[in-house]
């Protein structure tokens, strides 16, 4: 027992690190581009949101790297509804699809029953991921006989699904994608991320260039949603895409997004605009 409670403190003072660090670099970014804002830091209301924001987001870290594990040797259940539009989730770096278990409670709860997760490895390029969900959109086309599946991506899994559209021609089996926290334009904590995928996330990258240049899918309907306190996508600026929809939330940090109400309701909306199905 003394092991596990060290190992856990260990875990959680590391997450608590992180989680300064990053929003330290948001200040950071945000002071150097309005330089207003330098009034204000000492003052309750600011002081308080960014203990807010801070704790929140050690709890939301702190709780996914404990359902690691639980996603680990998850069932590769195939959905039982045949006909519906299954809906697919992918998660983002250093978590696995166990990370994805509020957020699928709450979509059922909101009426959405074909959802799917999947393993995404960290230490894989972007091509690999691209392709292993490319095979996992096939299959579920062909096992619930439908022609398209809908997409959502949190972080990393964002950038996978926009790649499988745009550079992979995916878009011909994407009824619509919801982006939630995507670097778009990479971000400036990449090189941090020790993994392949660190080097196609920083900004400017070559992968993020070809990216940006290719034609927006015409057969997918997007839509994003992201925050300006995303303590990961730095800047926030980065998680916008002007050729789509953007729902634009604040006081959300960027793993509290699989979590709050309000970024979960945006992603729900989306995945039933213009349907008559749900």
């Amino acid at each position: 027992m003394t092991i596990v409670f060290i190992a856990l403190l260990l875990l959680f003072m590391g997450e608590t690190l992180v989680v300064i660090l990053s929003y330290s670099m948001c200040w950071y970014e945000y002071a150097n581009s309005n330089p207003s804002l330098m009034a204000e830091r000492f003052r309750p209301r600011s002081l308080w949101m960014a203990i807010s924001l801070i704790a929140q987001e050690i709890f939301f870290n702190f709780l996914t790297l404990l359902l690691l594990p639980f996603g680990l040797w998850a069932p590769r259940k195939l959905p039982q509804h045949s006909g519906e539009t299954p809906i697919l989730l992918l998660h983002g770096l250093f978590i696995n699809r166990a990370g994805w278990f509020w957020f699928k409670w709450a979509l059922r709860r909101r009426g959405f029953r074909n959802l799917v997760t999947i393993n995404l490895s960290s230490y894989h390029n972007e091509e690999t991921l691209t392709e292993q969900v490319a095979k996992r959109v096939d299959e579920l086309r062909l096992s619930l006989n439908v022609e398209k599946v809908h997409l959502v991506g949190h972080s990393m899994g964002g950038i996978i699904a926009r790649n499988y559209l745009q550079l992979r021609g995916g878009e011909n089996k994407v009824d619509r994608c919801v982006f939630l926290g995507t670097p778009h334009a990479g971000s400036k904590l990449a090189p941090f991320a020790l993994s392949p995928l660190s080097n196609a996330l920083v900004p400017n990258s070559e992968f993020l260039t070809r990216l940006a240049a290719a034609a927006s899918p015409s057969k997918t309907r997007m839509f994003n949603v992201y925050s300006l306190k995303d303590n990961m996508v730095v800047p926030s600026t980065s998680a916008h895409l002007d050729w789509l929809e953007n729902t634009v939330l604040d006081r959300i940090g960027h793993t509290a997004m699989l979590y709050r109400r309000k970024p979960i309701e945006a992603v729900a909306a989306a995945l039933r605009a213009d349907d008559e199905n749900h």
